[in-house]
């Protein structure tokens, strides 16, 4: 894995004016600090999605949601895309429906669509293996319904079919690309990545992309494996050794580049 000192990768720094984050604007930011700190000008774009699969697409797979017993939610999208889906199909869960959420803030999300009752929501930490004793004490009694993206849910699906559950998953949304075409002729001195996707969308949208003096920043160890993946070098990357986040990352660079 290359290093983001610019030394071993056999580059200088070049001083920093302009950054592209490929996010949606937060309210509240380190980012801003250091857009005052180093006199920059960073702004967020989001270079993916979130689409809803239509209700006749949905009817094509002959999954109704209202003949699964247990729900088994992964993120706030599942849970928005799931009572999307029910409703245009017209579909009431029953009452007694089980929902599984892998973490507190999905299962308090959960709140807005039921009527919560501890008995049938069960909630885990972070991953699936936090479930795990409530599904398998519910595992004989259940048919499990995985609503998901058209990313699926790999680890949910490994521990279903590897635990012999009734189950079956539903692509109910998917992560698209976004249109980056007004960017056509826009320059940054920096594009900021958190996923492989990010990185697909900016090829999708600008094939003949090179990269020149742009430099890549991109957290994760994935997504440093697709930079390299594409021909790409990765210039500031996080996590490191005592960096635990992006804006750590940029700041080390920009404190040599920009001083």
């Amino acid at each position: 894995m290359p290093s983001n000192n610019s030394e071993a990768v056999g580059e200088s720094y070049k001083k920093i004016k302009t950054i592209l984050v490929s996010q949606p604007k937060p309210e509240r930011s380190p980012y801003y600090e250091l857009e005052t700190k180093y006199n920059l000008q960073i702004d967020w774009r989001p270079f993916i999605h979130v689409e809803g699969v239509g209700n006749k697409e949905f009817r094509k797979t002959r999954i109704k949601p209202d003949e699964f017993s247990a729900i088994i939610f992964t993120s706030k999208n599942s849970i928005d895309h799931f009572f999307r889906m029910c409703e245009e199909m017209r579909i009431k869960m029953s009452q007694d429906t089980k929902y599984f959420c892998k973490s507190e803030a999905i299962s308090n999300y959960l709140q807005k669509f039921i009527v919560y009752r501890k008995r049938k929501v069960f909630t885990g930490k972070r991953t699936i293996e936090d479930l795990k004793p409530a599904l398998i004490k519910h595992k004989d009694k259940e048919k499990f319904l995985l609503p998901c993206s058209n990313l699926g849910s790999q680890s949910v699906s490994k521990f279903l079919t590897e635990n012999g559950f009734d189950w079956k998953d539903a692509m109910m949304y998917q992560t698209v690309s976004s249109d980056l075409s007004d960017l056509s002729d826009v320059f940054y001195d920096v594009l900021v990545f958190f996923s492989p996707l990010g990185l697909k969308s900016l090829l999708e949208n600008f094939p003949d992309f090179k990269q020149n003096d742009t430099r890549i920043a991109v957290y994760g160890k994935t997504t440093i494996t697709a930079v390299e993946e594409l021909g790409l070098t990765p210039n500031i990357m996080a996590p490191a050794p005592q960096i635990t986040s992006m804006t750590m990352a940029l700041e080390k660079y920009l404190a040599v580049a920009n001083k």
